[in-house]
């Protein structure tokens, strides 16, 4: 069983803010359930793998319309 890297939202979008995707961004995907996430205490966390999956599948969609 491998264990996933989790994130939290801030942690996630200092590792992204030169691809341009800002911390507001991330917990909006959050907050509109775009992507899987868990709450731990008050942090909420994010599977670095599944959020990269979202954003490849976005792309495709926005390069194929």
């Amino acid at each position: 069983m491998s264990i996933p890297i989790m994130k939290t939202i801030k942690e996630l979008a200092d590792a992204c803010k030169d691809k341009g995707i800002s911390e507001h961004f991330i917990r909006r995907l959050v907050n509109d359930n775009k992507i899987p996430y868990i709450k731990a205490g008050s942090k909420t966390l994010i599977n670095v793998d599944k959020f990269a999956e979202y954003l490849n599948a976005s792309s495709l969609k926005i390069e194929g319309e």
